[in-house]
């Protein structure tokens, strides 16, 4: 076979190698980061030597504007990690006996195809003395030398043998090292589960969180911002409860043991482009969150203040269509300091229905982080998959819940779901 036959021999069984990778069970679904290595395995075999720019990736495959920031868009960066730990995890796995292994370096974008072993060289027919001289023909002075040209042969194909032997040797050991490295321990199935819609995409997530109107100062006194009391005054909203921090640190967490990125905005930020290109999650309620007010959210419980009577003006959860043994609405208790919580989580379509909104939202700032916790730990999600029907409905619906949250000297201790609404 000619040199260019074997060149592309050799790229036919590169790509073929890549579409097995792409047909497993580990990339199923997952269309961004199938596109990402047939498009980085492209580009490595046709371009050997040659580094792919993250902008080129930004703009070429996951189609980002011109004007692509990668300091304020970790898009690439996120799916070039996810896709290298799939490989990793692919063949520990399944292709443990593939002919090719592919590995992204760390701080490249690009592909590195390794054979798994050489193939052995072809028997040869071992020419008889008659033949040797029939080749050579009249020429009697060559053949003074063909035994010392026979020993430089055959020293010089043990020695290349003996090479490939050992070259092939170390890169399965190192391949071997690099595998137990970067094979991550596998997320928990039902954060998985319940998070798949928002990490199954090239972009990352917004995390809104609340941000409420204050008027006064802090030196002197501050309050939630009464529009008709305190007109004129100046407006006070960069502060957010301690339950929403604590919340952000948990989802960064979640999402980082699913291998994808978050983005941050205070809720007075969010615009509507925002609300309708992007995945949204909201930490904190609506009274506080004011975004929320202009998001369809929850339809069955919803957040109001309570009209009458001595709880008259505080935030209570209404249940607006009550199930049997489920209470018609949920407040915290009167007393400080709190000992119970309610808080609110779910997920719906936003006003694109091809993204979604999650609300992770309590009546104090304290029932917000127990419901950001509740997602987030994989015991408490594992019984929230449950209840909502679990991966073996094949695909995440949408479904509104209430939590019911024990505190104890500032700390939620202990939630319980008492009321799992699905919407279909």
């Amino acid at each position: 076979m000619s040199v260019t036959g074997v060149v592309v021999a050799e790229r036919e069984e590169k790509l073929r190698q890549v579409e097995r990778v792409v047909g497993s069970d580990l990339l199923h679904g997952s269309e961004s980061l199938c596109k990402l290595l047939r498009y980085l395995a492209e580009h490595s075999i046709d371009h050997p030597g040659a580094a792919v720019k993250e902008y080129q990736i930004a703009t070429e495959l996951f189609k980002r504007p011109d004007d692509f920031d990668p300091r304020l868009d970790a898009t690439v960066r996120v799916q070039t990690g996810r896709l290298r730990s799939k490989l990793a995890e692919y063949y520990a796995g399944v292709g443990t006996k593939d002919p090719w292994i592919i590995e992204i370096p760390k701080g490249a974008y690009s592909l590195i195809f390794y054979p798994r072993a050489l193939a052995p060289a072809p028997d040869l027919p071992t020419p008889a003395s008659s033949d040797i001289a029939a080749s050579a023909g009249p020429q009697v002075r060559t053949s003074r030398y063909h035994p010392w040209l026979i020993s430089v042969m055959v020293l010089s194909t043990i020695t290349v043998l003996l090479v490939a032997a050992l070259v092939t040797l170390l890169l399965n050991r190192s391949g071997a090292k690099r595998l137990v490295k970067t094979d991550p321990a596998d997320p928990p199935a039902a954060l998985a589960f319940l998070w798949n819609d928002f990490v199954d995409t090239p972009e990352e997530p917004w995390v809104i969180f609340s941000n409420a109107e204050f008027a006064g100062r802090p030196e002197t006194g501050m309050h939630y911002f009464n529009p008709s009391a305190d007109r004129g005054l100046p407006i006070l909203d960069h502060y957010t409860g301690v339950g929403e921090v604590l919340g952000i640190h948990e989802l960064d967490r979640v999402f980082a043991s699913l291998h994808h990125g978050l983005r941050v905005k205070r809720g007075r930020l969010l615009s509507l482009d925002d609300a309708k290109n992007n995945d949204l999650i909201f930490v904190g309620s609506p009274s506080e969150n004011l975004s929320l007010r202009e998001i369809p959210t929850t339809r069955d419980f919803v957040f109001r203040s309570v009209e009458k009577g001595p709880r008259k003006g505080d935030l209570s959860v209404v249940n607006v269509h009550p199930g049997q043994g489920e209470e018609n609405f949920y407040i915290s208790t009167q007393r400080l300091p709190l000992t119970e919580d309610y808080a609110v989580i779910g997920l719906m379509p936003g006003l694109n229905p091809a993204r979604w909104v999650m609300l992770l939202a309590g009546l104090t700032t304290i029932g917000t982080q127990a419901a950001v916790e509740y997602v987030s730990r994989p015991n408490t999600a594992e019984d929230l998959v449950r209840r909502i029907g679990g991966p073996e409905s094949g695909k995440i619906a949408p479904f509104e819940c209430v939590l019911r949250v024990k505190v104890t000297q500032g700390v939620p201790v202990q939630a319980e779901l008492v009321a799992v609404h699905l919407r279909h």
